[in-house]
């Protein structure tokens, strides 16, 4: 009987719902953070997950089609790929150079409507409008993720306030009891610690996922830059003179 009694009295919950009101302040607010917190990681992990198998796609495709308007037209159904919105940019801003261009090219002889050129700035133009959408694209992923770090750095301090808070109104009532008995601190004590506790278990999970999901980020960057080097070096080849 006083076994089950003190596994009751030592119950999470029941130290939460029997602690002051302050510290239920700081477990709510706790709570908060970690459902938010929580949701983004679900959010963020399955778009990471649709835009890391759209790029593969999207790469394995534009390097076996050979016409950049069927690659135009089917990045356009891609809604998560990463590479395939930075094509998008680099392939109207093409158009835009080479509509821009017709004028001038039409007066040249023996060129066809086909062989439409642009020049080394448009070449600089282009390459400014794709690190422009990798920068865009950087922003898209990373938002939201501040919070994470935010829950990370702020949470420990809230559940040690808490805690700090707990312990203090725990010996304020020992106080006035007169009395120092390990029955009569323990419980209040326990009250108090919860809120650590809270914090950390709010904490824990958004360092590390911050961690990895920067990291994928990183890895989103690096393959954004790749293609907007090889989108160049394809304009290049195929549209300068």
């Amino acid at each position: 009987m006083q076994q089950a009694l003190s596994e009751h009295s030592l119950s999470a919950v029941e130290l939460a719902l029997n602690s002051g009101l302050v510290v239920k302040g700081v477990l709510l607010l706790l709570l908060v953070f970690s459902v938010l917190s929580w949701a983004i990681i679900l959010q963020k992990y399955t778009f990471f997950r649709n835009a890391k198998s759209e790029d593969k796609r999207f790469l394995i495709y534009f390097s076996k089609s050979e016409n950049l308007t069927n690659v135009y037209n089917y990045s356009r159904e891609l809604n998560y790929s990463t590479v395939a919105r930075v094509f998008l940019t680099g392939y109207r801003e093409l158009y835009l150079f080479k509509e821009m261009a017709k004028p001038a090219k039409s007066v040249r002889k023996k060129k066809s409507s086909q062989e439409e050129f642009i020049t080394g700035k448009d070449i600089k133009g282009i390459g400014l409008a794709l690190s422009k959408a990798v920068n865009a694209e950087i922003a898209r992923l990373s938002r939201r993720l501040d919070f994470l770090a935010t829950t990370g750095s702020t949470t420990p301090f809230i559940g040690l306030f808490g805690t700090v808070w707990g312990i203090m109104h725990s010996f304020s009532a020992i106080g006035v009891q007169g009395s120092a008995s390990i029955g009569g601190v323990a419980p209040g004590i326990a009250e108090a610690l919860i809120a650590t506790a809270a914090g950390l278990f709010a904490a824990i999970p958004a360092v590390v996922f911050y961690n990895y999901l920067s990291d994928k980020i990183r890895k989103f960057t690096s393959d954004m830059d790749d293609f907007s080097q090889d989108f160049i070096f394809l304009v290049e080849k195929n549209f300068t003179e």
